[in-house]
């Protein structure tokens, strides 16, 4: 697994723990729906700036969803 597959699936959990859509998601960051489906199957890397885009809509501070992805790509 690499760091964008990582990511991924850190922000695919969060995004449903929320119970929310790609499409919210994408507006309220004022990202593209399929930017985001891209990024939760590991297709694009992220930015910073999409990073703390997407961390504020979800209501996670950045370094959680960082520290997630350490954690996640070291039990692989």
């Amino acid at each position: 697994m690499d760091i964008e597959q990582a990511f991924g699936i850190v922000i695919k959990k969060y995004r449903l723990g929320r119970s929310m859509s790609q499409e919210r998601l994408a507006f309220e960051a004022d990202l593209d729906r399929t930017f985001i489906s891209l990024l939760e199957r590991g297709k694009r890397k992220p930015t910073i700036n999409t990073l703390f885009s997407i961390s504020k809509v979800l209501e996670v501070r950045p370094h959680k969803i960082v520290k997630d992805v350490e954690i996640l790509l070291q039990q692989r």
